[in-house]
């Protein structure tokens, strides 16, 4: 356990960085108005967009089946 012990500061330093973060971080971000929300949103579903999406052509199956089958070889020819 007491080896642990070296874990501790780093941790508790990570802990008042997320909560320092968390704190401070919120109020930075400033209220939208609702009506000014409303008019970007508009304007964004307004806006000419490229359609769909490219079509891709369908990936060839595998055919294995698990087993490693050896091609067959030619039997040797009678003399």
């Amino acid at each position: 356990m007491e080896i642990l012990l070296w874990l501790v500061p780093s941790a508790v330093v990570t802990v008042l960085a997320m909560c320092w973060v968390s704190w401070f971080g919120r109020e930075g971000r400033g209220e939208v108005d609702r009506e000014v929300a409303v008019a970007r949103m508009a304007q964004a579903l307004r806006r000419e967009h490229r359609g769909g999406y490219a079509v891709r052509p369908a990936p060839a199956r595998d055919r294995s089946r698990g087993i490693a089958v050896r091609p067959s070889r030619t039997p040797p020819r009678a003399r």
